[in-house]
């Protein structure tokens, strides 16, 4: 297996909304994108299926030095090796993919965030650091597109953590901050339970209808922060933003029952959504 057919496979094999605003860029942007999202999909998996905590922090130093080695030309795993190429024609850099990295030892040290301000920061360097990459393959001219892409990552990273407050409870972790669910009167015990119907209180859905308004803003200000000049070149952040937030107005359709179920939208719906997206925005 070639480091194409890798980074390809592992990309089209996770099932995620971004593979489907990849099938939309030109050859060159697609095997650049496909390769960055590989190597997240690989960091990120390190903590995920982490079930030894040290051995998940020793196979991100393991990547630590898989970065610096492949910046300095000797990449060894094939995700790196399918990325190098890359990296020079599209901005990217070695600090972007050990920002990644900090962002999942994040996960591994601490199971809760204090307030906003900590989520936010959390939230930067496993997303807005990808938005950042993503919109320097997809095109960006336009300084203020930075902006645009950092916001949006926040959108999108809420996003996640509204859909997966019951998949992350069961590792016993809560992303919601913990000034937040005092705001609320919810409990923390209440959310790791995961139980229905009575763990959907009033003042648990008060809670999420917060974490919502926020994403929603942070979509409509990146939004607003994409200049004129970029658009069309964003278009595939565009369209993850589109099928995000479908997903998002889904869950608040459901009246947020997010504690015993993931939501999800199907293969096909994304697609549309991708393809709709495209269209408008010609």
């Amino acid at each position: 297996m070639t480091p194409q057919e890798f980074v390809q496979k592992k990309a089209a094999g996770s099932g995620s909304s971004f593979y489907y605003s990849f099938l939309f860029l030109d050859p060159p942007r697609r095997a650049a994108i496909t390769a960055f999202y590989a190597f997240c999909r690989e960091v990120d998996d390190v903590v995920d299926d982490a079930l030894d905590p040290s051995v998940a922090a020793a196979k991100l130093d393991w990547w630590q030095r898989e970065v610096r080695a492949a910046f300095d030309g000797n990449p060894s795993h094939p995700v790196m090796q399918a990325l190098q190429p890359h990296a020079a024609v599209y901005g990217i850099q070695a600090r972007h993919l050990e920002s990644v990295i900090e962002g999942c030892r994040i996960d591994l040290q601490q199971s809760r965030f204090l307030d906003f301000a900590s989520l936010a920061h959390y939230c930067h360097l496993v997303a807005g650091v990808v938005g950042e990459v993503a919109s320097g393959i997809f095109g960006r001219t336009q300084s203020q597109t930075l902006a645009y892409a950092h916001k949006l990552g926040l959108a999108l990273q809420l996003t996640n953590i509204i859909r997966d407050v019951g998949d992350d409870a069961r590792r016993g972790r809560i992303y919601l901050p913990l000034s937040e669910l005092q705001q609320f009167d919810v409990k923390a015990s209440e959310i790791l339970k995961r139980q229905a119907p009575w763990g959907y209180s009033e003042c648990f859905t008060a809670l999420m209808k917060h974490q919502a308004a926020r994403a929603h803003s942070s979509y409509d200000e990146a939004l607003a922060l994409l200049p004129a000049a970029d658009r069309a070149a964003q278009r595939p952040g565009l369209m993850m933003a589109q099928i995000y937030r479908t997903l998002l107005r889904e869950i608040e359709d459901q009246g947020f029952q997010v504690l015993h179920q993931r939501t999800s939208l199907t293969p096909l719906r994304k697609l549309w959504i991708a393809a709709r997206t495209r269209w408008q925005e010609r």
